[in-house]
């Protein structure tokens, strides 16, 4: 699969009468919108690519429906007040735009220095990232938003699965709700695992669909973190950071994993 075809392909599945479809050559970006109303999702081609090869149609047949569906949900009016249980965190990278494409701001917070906090409102089978003109609209304030959002976070499952590598242990989060990525924000979870972890907390929040806590007892297990990483990062349908963290004293701290058992 190479972008020339995939454009091509997810041009013909898209294509509509009341669509507009845009291709960015220099940045490998393939843009869907309503004619109408100029809102669209753009899709990164590289991205859709990489999970491709490991999933095939299956990754073209999430991206056509994530889009038809995201483009539905932004011609509804939504309102956040009588919704307050669909609130919701969700982490991006600090390279994830800070604004809509209409120019309208988003409302997000910082977290770490590859992460960022932003809110969404869960529509069922999308979300709508929530922004500072319907906060205006609704008459809700920021503080709203966030506690709200964290008391609807802390209330979903948490079950992890786990796996033994080189006598390093390591936790896996993939409920494939949206908000997997989410719960690192999730205190008393985090400070749970940490209990029960006897060499070095680090956690990984490759894309929005995973949570990895490792238990780190030797040095092999950096470099198997690292390899792990990177590896859902490149696979994930909204990448996040393909650095690990180590937490301790409740901050989380980004570590760069050199190979060959370094780590800075």
């Amino acid at each position: 699969m190479d972008s020339k075809k995939l454009r091509k392909i997810l041009e013909e599945r898209l294509k509509h009468p009341d669509r507009l479809i845009k291709f960015d050559r220099e940045k490998d970006l393939l843009r869907i919108e309503n004619k109408q109303t100029g809102r669209g999702i753009t899709i990164e081609l590289p991205g859709v690519i990489a999970k491709w090869h490991s999933e095939k149609e299956q990754a073209i047949d999430e991206t056509v429906y994530y889009v038809v569906e995201g483009l539905t949900a932004m011609e509804e009016e939504v309102h956040l007040s009588g919704q307050e249980r669909n609130i919701f965190p969700v982490i991006r990278s600090t390279s994830f735009p800070d604004q809509a494409e209409e120019g309208v701001p988003f409302f997000f917070d910082p977290h770490t220095a590859e992460t960022r906090i932003y809110y969404a409102l869960d529509l069922g089978k999308t979300y709508r990232l929530i922004d500072k003109n319907l906060l205006a609209r609704e008459g809700w304030g920021e503080a709203q938003v966030r506690e709200t959002a964290l008391f609807n976070l802390r209330s979903l499952s948490a079950e992890f699965k786990k796996d033994e590598v080189a006598g390093n242990l390591f936790y896996f989060l993939n409920s494939n709700d949206g908000y997997d990525a989410s719960r690192i924000l999730n205190e008393p979870l985090i400070n749970k695992m940490k209990a029960k972890v006897e060499g070095t907390l680090a956690i990984a929040v490759p894309h929005q669909d995973v949570l990895i806590i490792a238990d780190i007892r030797n040095n092999t297990g950096y470099d198997i973190l690292a390899q792990m990483t990177m590896s859902f990062f490149a696979s994930g349908r909204v990448p996040i950071t393909a650095l690990s963290f180590l937490y301790e004293d409740g901050e989380l701290e980004p570590i760069f994993i050199l190979g060959k058992n370094k780590r800075k």
